[in-house]
């Protein structure tokens, strides 16, 4: 049986991949919604990234790039900062490909980068054009580390998260206060009133517009709809879906290509493919608990 594809191959079997995540702790929580360890050992590594927000990745093994939306590709490098998403984008990787990396939360993506978060949508870029230059230089130390063995990936990851607190800046008062507005806007239903959100915000509705985009990456509308997405996937990836809760989240959209239009725009695959329980990179990263935007 083919699996779901984006133009450019077939993607790589998900039992080819071995995958830890690893629950951030203490302060770093606020800012990271998971920390991760991929390894694939095969000479050409492809799949599909869902729309999220950004990470701070370490690729101490393996070269690849990431296809942009409107045609075109970005390198990885050493240390990367992967932008926002607004839709899933195909990887494809020259292997063995290990990576050891965080999945960054929105005040995550605001603190550590301060960048515009949807100036900067859809991009992979090299860690040390944009952040301090600490970070790509211990960032590369731990990659060589990596390699010689000298280093395992909770290491890592412990540095990683020194690293993001030592330089996370959050937002002013007023920001902070927004994007948990949101987040308990986003929880409320799988389609909220983007009235709703106007009303409950300080800031006029053109700033809320502009204050969404610049920290979750999109408009209100499109942040709902990506949510929407998300969630439903999620929901459908889990066993034992009830048929009330099927048709709840069915419900949500208006009719069942809508339904797979929306998924797979923003997840990569297909809702059929979703409940496969050899795709664990996957169902992580769109799991409930890591949609952290949701929380408030």
């Amino acid at each position: 049986m083919k699996r779901d594809h984006m133009p450019g191959g077939e993607l790589t079997p998900p039992n080819r991949f071995e995958i830890d995540y690893i629950a951030p702790e203490g302060d770093v929580a606020r800012f990271v919604t998971t920390f991760y360890h991929f390894r694939c050992d095969d000479p050409l590594v492809r799949d599909i990234q869902p729309a999220a927000l950004g990470h701070l990745s370490l690729f101490p093994k393996g070269k690849g790039r990431i296809s942009l939306p409107d045609g075109g590709h970005d390198p990885s490098h050493e240390v990367n900062l992967l932008t926002p998403l607004s839709c899933a984008l195909r990887i494809e990787v020259d292997g063995p490909f290990h990576a050891v990396g965080a999945a960054l939360s929105p005040l995550g993506w605001a603190a550590l980068t301060g960048l515009h978060a949807q100036e900067h949508a859809n991009r992979l870029y090299q860690a040390g054009d944009w952040l301090d230059a600490e970070i790509t230089e211990t960032g590369k130390e731990l990659c060589a580390a990596y390699r010689e063995g000298s280093v395992s990936a909770q290491q890592i990851v412990t540095e990683l998260g020194r690293m993001i607190l030592s330089h996370a800046s959050p937002p002013r008062a007023r920001h902070l206060e927004l994007m948990a507005t949101v987040g308990k806007w986003l929880s409320t239903s799988l389609l909220p009133d983007v009235e709703d959100l106007y009303a409950a915000s300080a800031f006029s509705r053109r700033q809320t517009q502009r204050l969404v985009q610049q920290y979750f990456g999109v408009s209100p509308v499109t942040l709902r709809r990506k949510y929407r997405a998300l969630r439903a996937a999620a929901a459908l990836s889990q066993p034992g879906l009830s048929a009330e809760e099927q048709a709840a989240i069915e419900d949500a959209f208006y009719d069942q290509p809508h339904l797979i239009h929306e998924i797979r725009e923003f997840v990569g695959r297909t809702p059929a493919r979703l409940g496969d329980e050899e795709s664990p990179y996957l169902k992580e990263l769109i799991h409930a608990k890591n949609l952290r935007e949701l929380n408030g």
